[in-house]
């Protein structure tokens, strides 16, 4: 039987695979990209000349349970096996959910029963730890800025592509947590460079459109510099390139950047590797814009500019303001370059 909890990319070279399925599989959890496509794999589990026989597609608050244990104890049609999906698992009571339980605990072997819980974490217990004993339980968790790089870096390896630590950074902060836009656009790139090549950001200027002088990854680095002329002028470029330059992308990669500044500030263990494991770094290159950062922000400072993003948050909303948000985020770059480490 496949492992009891994989991971998003182990499940789907199971599915491919198409051998040591499970008897139930169980879908849940936030991040609703990773169960779609899952959910596809399954159905593409059933030929597409065998689908009207061997494929059920059910709607949890529309069939009911019975419904689904009756199906899952039909036989195959000439196939080796059926395959059952109950869709919006999430939308039906734990104590209907939970009857499902009889049901895993003595599964039909011909029968590949699917719950999926989009969006949802999935309810009851005994449902729960029937497939646990006789299934596979995937939890599709929504992605953190902070946990974002190891994905993306994971997803680039799965491609066969190299990437280099700038372009890295210009992906994450372009495209964020959106897992749809991530696999879309790397594996365009994936398309177009071909098997082995080096995502650089060039790379991503000339076939995403994103600015390889002017992100946010060259605003933080002109930052940490206190380069006040480049700071302005990538300032300057995205007033005037909003579209491609959200100030919400901006301020939430400064904010990260000086939390993890202040978290530099107060690590114990200064070598780099414990700098490393005090940040989430997978490598040492990343280290050098806290060195330098450090050098130009002490703590204090680094407590006040948190201080300055949080009320740039607040005033870009409209609350105790009426400045355009590209006006504010000027006056917030100034305010860092300046910063005396006043604490109110």
């Amino acid at each position: 039987m496949a492992s009891s909890t994989p991971t998003f990319s182990e499940l789907r070279r199971q599915l491919a695979a198409k051998s040591n399925l499970a008897p139930v599989y169980l879908l849940h959890g936030e991040e609703g990209y990773y169960i779609d496509e899952l959910v596809r794999d399954f159905e593409n589990l059933v030929p597409e000349e065998e689908r009207d026989f061997n494929l059920y597609v059910l709607y949890a608050p529309e069939s009911g349970v019975e419904t689904v244990m009756d199906v899952c104890h039909r036989y195959p049609m000439m196939a080796e096996r059926q395959v059952v999906i109950v869709k919006e698992a999430q939308a039906i009571r734990a104590d209907q959910l939970n009857k499902l339980h009889s049901y895993v605990a003595k599964p039909n072997p011909t029968t590949v029963l699917v719950i999926s819980c989009r969006g949802a974490q999935a309810k009851g217990k005994e449902l729960l730890a029937a497939v646990k004993k006789n299934g596979v339980i995937f939890e599709s968790k929504r992605l953190s800025e902070r946990n974002v790089l190891p994905v993306i870096s994971d997803l680039i390896k799965e491609k066969k592509l190299n990437v280099d630590a700038k372009a890295l950074s210009m992906l994450r902060d372009y495209i964020g947590v959106d897992l749809s836009r991530l696999y879309n656009e790397i594996g365009k790139l994936a398309l177009i460079l071909g098997p082995g090549a080096m995502i650089t950001p060039e790379a991503i200027e000339r076939n995403i459109g994103i600015s390889k002088d002017y992100n946010n990854f060259e605003l933080i680095d002109a930052i940490n510099s206190r380069n006040a002329a480049k700071a302005f002028a990538i300032v300057a470029y995205f007033t005037d390139n909003p579209k491609n330059n959200p100030t919400v992308m901006t301020v939430s990669s400064l904010f990260n950047q000086f939390s993890n500044l202040l978290i530099y500030h107060y690590t114990r263990d200064k070598s780099p590797s414990g700098y490393m494991d005090a940040l989430g770094l997978r490598s040492p290159w990343a280290l050098k814009g806290y060195e330098l950062a450090a050098r130009n922000y002490n703590v204090r400072q680094t407590i006040e500019i948190i201080s300055a993003i949080r009320e740039f948050d607040t005033r870009s909303k409209g609350i105790g303001s009426r400045q355009n948000e590209y006006a504010l985020l000027k006056d917030l770059v100034y305010h860092i370059l300046t910063a005396r480490g006043y604490i109110g």
